[in-house]
């Protein structure tokens, strides 16, 4: 089969038409739902009128529920084979009090064959220009990160005990044309970045991309195992901001030193430009078998 054929074709046929929770369907969640129709039955949990009258209009069905009020979860206890979280944990916490919620209304009654984690590569903090693998010990730094590590510990723990297939994305900076605060806002803004002496690397994945590892995550995924999903891409934030000045036609960022970034950025951009890592993608390939469709950048930023 080739890599990029949707895995659902080989499934036998009791199971052609299997049921898939996704919980955090916001742009990727809904552009990997829209891979799964119409072989598969999407389901996604809501909090709103209007975004169950969005997803409706998809053709997914949409469950009334909130991740911050246990009560209403207690509905989703066996109705999927397949789940698929990526909803980010409250802001600020070190710990993810959603995801333990939607664990324990899921244990209720499992008929789970498999979870997928949207976790981030910001679990292993500042790794100063390293190569990281999936091997390499966590270090998270920031509360956002933390929360992140400790949902995918209890991720890993609940599909241990229940016998499902737990996999862990840990996902890089998400870009895509029109994404909210994405490279051309941040161009247009003037929104400086650091200066090539100061300057550190980040991973960067097409939106499209990650929804297709998180379909194939699904039903390939080994048991409790971490996978990158990230490009091959390997630049620093500038130059990603200099690549897509030059591709939008826009003017580059501003640089500014490290010292002087505080006066010009928010806490989060800071906590960013203060770990420089790059991300190996060789489980992503070979284990998923995804075939990138935008290997970097330079051909997503435009697509």
């Amino acid at each position: 089969m080739p890599s990029n054929q949707s895995p659902l074709g080989a499934l036998p046929a009791r199971f052609r038409r299997p049921r898939v929770l996704v919980v955090g369907c916001g742009d990727v969640g809904t552009r990997a739902a829209r891979r799964l129709l119409p072989r598969v039955r999407v389901l996604a949990l809501v909090r709103s009128a209007g975004e169950a009258a969005r997803l409706r209009a998809l053709g997914i069905t949409p469950l009334a529920g909130e991740l911050d009020d246990a009560a209403s979860l207690q509905r989703l206890a066996g109705l999927a084979h397949r789940v698929l979280h990526l909803a980010p944990p409250p802001g600020g916490m070190p710990h993810d009090a959603r995801t333990r919620a939607l664990l324990r209304a899921l244990a209720r009654r499992s008929a789970l064959q498999a979870l997928v984690y949207g976790s981030t590569t910001g679990v292993y903090g500042d790794c100063a220009g390293a190569l990281v693998r999936e091997t390499r010990p966590i270090r998270p730094q920031t509360r956002r990160a933390q929360a992140r590590a400790a949902a995918e510990g209890w991720v890993r723990g609940f599909g241990r005990a229940v016998g499902a297939r737990a996999s862990i994305l840990r996902i890089p900076g998400i870009y895509a044309p029109g994404r909210a605060g994405g490279a051309r806002e941040r161009l247009r803004k003037g929104t400086p970045v650091l200066a090539p002496a100061d300057d550190v690397y980040t991973g960067h994945i097409h939106a499209d991309d990650l929804a297709r590892a998180c379909v194939l995550a699904l039903w390939r995924g080994r048991p409790q195992r971490v996978v990158h999903a990230g490009d091959d891409s390997r630049l620093k934030m500038g130059e990603y901001y200099d690549l897509a000045a030059e591709l939008y036609g826009l003017p580059r960022p501003p640089r500014v030193s490290r010292a002087a970034a505080g006066d010009a950025l928010s806490p989060m951009m800071l906590s960013f430009m203060g770990e420089s890592r790059r991300i190996d993608n060789t489980r992503l390939k070979r284990e998923l078998r995804l075939r990138l469709r935008y290997p970097g950048p330079d051909t997503g930023l435009l697509s």
